[in-house]
């Protein structure tokens, strides 16, 4: 039983320090803000001007296609910098599966560039 709770010390020590650590991040901007309010901190717009237009406008959805967009692009690359460093020992198999992978997301970004998903009219 001893060598049992031997081995979840160093877990609870992880636990510990993650709580101390957690706790101080949330106290302290309590502790060192200042508490000097001025008009512009207590505005309700942080945008540098005033609302010019209703809050319930509706929003534009090609905010949310470029977001998607970027993301979809943006883990090809994540996936093209461990293909890299193992290429050496992936060979063939790990060429040719990556060039249908960039192949499949080239289509896929032809085809959104036709569709006119890239326009900003």
């Amino acid at each position: 039983m001893e060598d049992l709770l031997r081995e979840y010390i160093p877990i609870v020590v992880f636990i510990g320090v993650a709580l101390v650590i957690g706790l101080a991040l949330l106290i302290a901007p309590f502790i060192v803000a200042f508490k000097n309010p001025d008009s512009e901190k207590l505005s309700a717009y942080e945008c540098g001007f005033n609302a010019f237009d209703d809050a319930r406008m509706k929003f534009d959805i090609r905010f949310y296609l470029v977001s998607i967009l970027f993301i979809i692009f943006d883990l090809e690359v994540a996936f093209l910098f461990p293909w890299a460093v193992a290429y050496g020992a992936l060979g063939w198999f790990g060429f040719i599966s990556m060039m249908i992978f960039l192949g499949v997301l080239t289509i896929g970004f032809i085809y959104e560039w036709k569709k006119g998903a890239l326009e900003w009219d």
